[in-house]
């Protein structure tokens, strides 16, 4: 019970964690607008971390590296950490595990973008029905045009009413599915040898 506990607070913290510093890194790479409430959010809340990592890390042809690897450090600290509380034998496992650990590493951010991903499209679908002239509504088009402008190319407006979310929600749980699962599953086989 304690160590359900425990991973379900750590999933949460490192999570959020993980979600802002992917924000910041993706708004920047969309382009979207920093003078509003929600980006000027995201930007208080990681500044502790990635305004001193700025002077180690700068950018590079316009992204901010920085907050890509602190988003990548925080998953890899909270796979880490949930083995941990779970029990697993780091010092008997030895360096053989690391790479399995790397790959679950990078499954667990694909997951993460690709749910964060899903909820971008949710709430710019209700933003848009809801109140379109909100000072956030250009924000969240920015974030979820990127995962929805293929399936808007293909797939026509019926009587006015866009589509192609549902199209990308079917097409990003197939990718959580085959690609990422399988992912997890090698990363898996390579720390505990089960098939």
């Amino acid at each position: 019970m304690f160590q359900e506990a425990a991973q379900f607070l750590l999933q949460v913290v490192f999570e959020l964690a993980a979600v802002a510093f992917w924000l910041r890194f993706y708004m920047q790479l969309t382009r979207v607008p920093f003078q509003n409430p929600f980006a000027q959010f995201i930007v208080k809340v990681t500044n502790w971390a990635v305004k001193p990592a700025r002077r180690l890390i700068p950018g590079l042809f316009g992204l901010d590296l920085a907050s890509l690897m602190f988003f990548i450090l925080t998953e890899l600290v909270w796979v880490l950490a949930s083995h941990l509380v779970a029990g697993f034998p780091f010092l008997a496992a030895g360096m053989a595990v690391w790479p399995g650990f790397l790959l679950l590493t990078l499954a667990a951010g694909l997951k993460l973008i690709i749910y964060l991903t899903i909820a971008l499209i949710v709430v710019q679908a209700i933003i848009s029905w809801v109140n379109p002239f909100s000072p956030v509504a250009p924000v969240f088009y920015a974030l979820s045009r990127p995962a929805l402008a293929p399936f808007q190319r293909i797939i026509p407006p019926i009587s006015g009413i866009d589509l192609s979310p549902l199209a990308a929600f079917v097409v990003l749980q197939l990718i959580l599915i085959l690609p990422i699962g399988g992912l997890e599953r090698l990363a898996h086989h390579l720390i505990v040898g089960l098939p």
